[in-house]
């Protein structure tokens, strides 16, 4: 019983990250999804006015 469901687990499990790991990767590299990454990316090195009033 436990050799069965181990198996059915590995098996299913390897095939559902596969899955959901290919789907992500259509999602990030998907051209619609360029402008929202691009803005995304440049969050960090914007600073914000609170930043700039207190200095």
């Amino acid at each position: 019983m436990y050799e069965t469901l181990a198996q059915f687990a590995q098996t299913w499990g390897l095939i559902m990250f596969v899955v959901a790991f290919v789907l992500v990767l259509v999602y990030a590299l998907a051209p619609g999804n360029r402008k929202k990454f691009e803005s995304a990316r440049r969050i960090p090195l914007e600073e914000e006015e609170d930043d700039r009033v207190g200095k």
